[in-house]
C-alpha cells in the first residue's frame, strides 16, 4: 500500500526546481561524453590554432561552454 502524502500533486516551485535539476543533470552528463575519450582523441593532433593546441582550446572552450551554460540555467530559473 502506497503512503497517503505520495500523491499529493507538487506546487510549482517544486516542478521548476525538479525542472531545472534534469537541466543540470542533462548538461553534467552532456559535457562528460564532450570531454570523455572518443571525443577528445578527435582533437589530440599535432594541429595548433593561433599558437595554441587543439587539444587545450576544445578542453577550454568546453569548459568555458559548461560554467556559462550552467550560470544561465541557474539565473534563468531563480528569475521565474
Amino acid at each position: 500500500m502506497a503512503h497517503p502524502l505520495t500523491h499529493l500533486p507538487m506546487s510549482p516551485q517544486e516542478q521548476a526546481e525538479q525542472r531545472r535539476g534534469q537541466r543540470l543533470l542533462f548538461v553534467s552528463l552532456l559535457f562528460a561524453v564532450l570531454l570523455n575519450f572518443p571525443l577528445l582523441a578527435v582533437f589530440d593532433h599535432a594541429g595548433q590554432l593561433g599558437g595554441i593546441p587543439v587539444l587545450y582550446l576544445y578542453v577550454l572552450l568546453a569548459w568555458l561552454a559548461l560554467v556559462l551554460l550552467t550560470g544561465w540555467l541557474v539565473r534563468r530559473n531563480n528569475e521565474q
